[in-house]
Parts: structure tokens; sequence; C-alpha cells
């Protein structure tokens, strides 16, 4: 048995959205990345493996639509997810094993605008020559948010919300011009629990520099 016949029922339509087929893998994703960015804004390490099952359905979503960087961009994601679980459980530092929700210095802003604009810059260059994807420009700059953001989620960097806000305004008409609408919708939920995500870190962080007392470090 072949993988193509194992993974075939997850590209079967389950319903239709606006004439549109909605196949398996996307309405999985949908279930898996929603759970998984609600796990995220509380800071509960569950979020990692749920986001793995997620990446690897996107995988084969964004495959199928011809959004090539995002479907690698998805083992990327894999990747960083290993790291990301291993930080938040041993990152801590000193005494700690949980990592703490922390601000980005100014000198890490400038290596994430830096790297975000070369990185948006050589994938538009990619895409458009080597793939037939049909909007390079576009997909190149979400993957390059997507990269900053996750990394800065993988420190609890505060800042990373605001760079997921900023790709999901992209992702949403994105997927619904490549007629994903069910993951556009997905997209869109996902920016109203960032939004959530960046008011619950904001207070945690918050809360904790009120309770470093006088002349300590938060």
């Amino acid at each position: 048995m072949s993988l193509a016949s194992i993974l075939e029922p997850l590209q079967q339509p389950l319903f239709t959205v606006l004439d549109t087929p909605v196949s398996w893998t996307e309405v999985l994703g949908f279930g898996s990345g929603a759970l998984c960015v609600w796990l995220v804004a509380r800071q509960h390490l569950a979020n990692w493996p749920i986001g793995i099952a997620n990446n690897l359905f996107f995988v084969l979503l964004f495959t199928q639509a011809g959004l090539y960087a995002d479907a690698g961009l998805q083992i990327v994601f894999i990747t960083l997810a290993v790291y990301g679980w291993w930080t938040w459980t041993h990152g801590g530092g000193p005494g700690s094993d949980a990592l703490p929700v922390r601000r980005t210095t100014r000198t890490g802003r400038a290596w994430l605008l830096t790297a975000g604009v070369v990185g948006t810059l050589a994938l538009t260059l990619l895409l458009d020559r080597a793939t037939d994807s049909t909007v390079p420009f576009w997909d190149a700059v979400t993957t390059a948010l997507s990269l900053m953001a996750t990394y800065g989620q993988c420190r609890k960097r505060l800042e990373s919300w605001w760079l997921w806000i900023a790709a999901d305004v992209v992702y949403v008409p994105l997927y619904a011009h490549k007629e994903l609408y069910l993951t556009s919708l997905l997209y869109l939920g996902f920016m109203t629990l960032c939004v959530l995500g960046l008011r619950g870190w904001t207070r945690d962080l918050t809360d904790r520099r009120d309770r470093v007392p006088a002349g300590a470090t938060a």
C-alpha cells in the first residue's frame, strides 16, 4: 500500500462551502489549528504536539493548493515546535524550569526585521522562478512573518503575537483567493485568538514585573 493511497481519503470532499468542496484535510487542519492557538494563548505545553499534527495536515493541503512556500514552511514549523517544546520546559534559567513571557530586545527586533526582509525577497525570487505559484510575493511574505512569529513564540516573546496578527491579515484574503474558504475562516479565528493571546501574555508580563521587588531585575 502506497503513501498516496493512505492519504487519499483525507483529500476527499467532506462538504461544500460556496460551491467549493472542503476536504477532510482542511477540516482537520481547521480544528487542530484553532486548538493549538488557544493552547498557546493559555501557555499550555500541549500546544506543541497539537501544532505538529496541524502542520502535517497543512503540508497536504497547501501542496494541493500550489502554496509551496507555505507547505515547506510546515516542515520548518515542526522543527521549531520541537525546539519550542524543549525551551518552554527548560528555558527558564537557574531556579526555574518554566520560560517566562518577555519582550524582544532592540537588537533582537533589528535582526528579526533584517531576516524577514531578506527572507521575503529570496523566497519571492525562488517561487517566481522555480515554481508555478501564482502569488509568489504574498506566499513569501506570509512565510517570513510566520517564521519570525514562531521563533518569537518559541522564546515566549510578546511581540510574536503582533507578527502573527500581521501574517493573518494577509492569510485571510490569500486563502480565500485560493478557494480555501474554511482555512480563510480559520485564520480569521486565529486573528481573534491572537488578540486574546496578546492581551493574556501582556497581563502575565505586567503581573510578573509587579511581583519583582524594587531594585531587582525582571
